[in-house]
């Protein structure tokens, strides 16, 4: 486990090294970024050692993967390395990341004008890219939660690969229960999208938008879902999904954009912003399983639960990812 920051990083074949931003500029928990230095090495591998603001452990991500097996685009290994596999924003060309521990390293290999922007999707898909250091405050005023990040004190939000596979699976699981859209949507991955060689592992990376094409009653799902996916695979090419420009609006504003997508409510449009781009700072008030879980490990009697969230800020999807997704240590 590690704290505070270590920035070095090397691509390609070459001895050249440069500081970049990858992703936002910014580093406070709203934002997303990641600041390095980089090296060319060789053409389509990029090898980089992030600063990472606050506590991270890849052993509590690992341990956590084992308890959802079968997630799409990420795997952990006996290493304590995270495998991960997804289609790169805006080109839609498929990457692979191996995360590695001790110094949190990303190795991306990807086409070779995809690196920064692949290696910034790596770090937001394991929420890497926010500033954590302020996350200690808020447990310390709340036992409770502080229960739950205790059982994985290293670990941060694993998020979608992107919004775009979050409208997806938000889609997909309407009216389903979590297993049986999770099969689903790894079943789309497999059918439809790529899977690619980690770090020695095979791991399913959701299709690209361009990819997708249509999906026929043997995918297991309704016409009108289907409808949907391929109506919001239209709206990811012409970049309404795309996590960079939603994460840099305020939370209300993301919410409203993706709101006017086919198939998105109150439930999958905080779903897409805090789960798929990866905003910090929202509440899921629509997610009613949450609400119950607070109710109940809260006791509240006559008080809402997005008032239990409101003193999370401003790491309130933290707060709700570790409700949702995390026992308690006591369990």
């Amino acid at each position: 486990m590690t704290g505070g920051r270590s920035v070095v990083a090397s691509r390609g074949s070459g001895l050249q090294e440069s500081p970049q931003w990858f992703g936002v500029r910014g580093h406070r928990p709203e934002q997303g970024g990641v600041r390095v230095n980089a090296t060319v090495v060789k053409e389509d591998v990029l090898s980089v050692d992030v600063e990472v603001r606050g506590v991270v452990g890849l052993a509590d991500y690992v341990a956590h993967l084992k308890r959802i097996p079968g997630r799409c685009g990420i795997a952990g290994s006996g290493s304590g390395a995270l495998a991960l596999a997804f289609a790169v924003e805006r080109t839609w060309r498929y990457a692979t990341a191996m995360v590695g521990p001790g110094r949190v390293r990303v190795e991306v290999e990807a086409h070779p004008e995809d690196g920064p922007a692949a290696v910034a999707q790596a770090c937001r898909i394991l929420s890497l890219d926010v500033d954590a250091c302020g996350f200690p405050a808020v447990m310390s005023q709340d036992p409770v939660l502080a229960r739950r990040v205790r059982a994985g004190p290293g670990l941060r939000p694993i998020l979608f690969g992107s919004p775009w596979e979050a409208a997806c699976w938000a889609v997909v699981c309407h009216r389903f229960r979590v297993t049986h859209a999770d099969a689903l949507v790894r079943r789309i991955a497999e059918r439809r999208g790529r899977t690619l060689h980690v770090g020695g592992r095979e791991v399913a990376c959701f299709p690209s938008p361009g990819d997708l094409g249509e999906l026929d009653a043997s995918s297991g799902l309704s016409e009108a879902k289907r409808s949907r996916l391929a109506a919001l695979a239209d709206a990811a090419l012409a970049g309404e999904l795309d996590a960079s420009t939603l994460r840099a609006r305020p939370v209300a504003e993301a919410l409203d954009a993706v709101r006017r997508l086919p198939g998105i409510g109150p439930f999958s449009a905080e779903l897409v912003v805090g789960r798929g781009v990866g905003h910090p700072d929202l509440f899921p008030a629509a997610e009613t399983h949450l609400t119950t879980a607070l109710r109940r490990s809260y006791g509240l009697d006559g008080v809402e639960p997005v008032t239990v969230g409101d003193a999370w800020r401003p790491y309130r999807s933290w707060g709700a990812f570790f409700f949702r997704e995390v026992p308690s240590d006591e369990q």
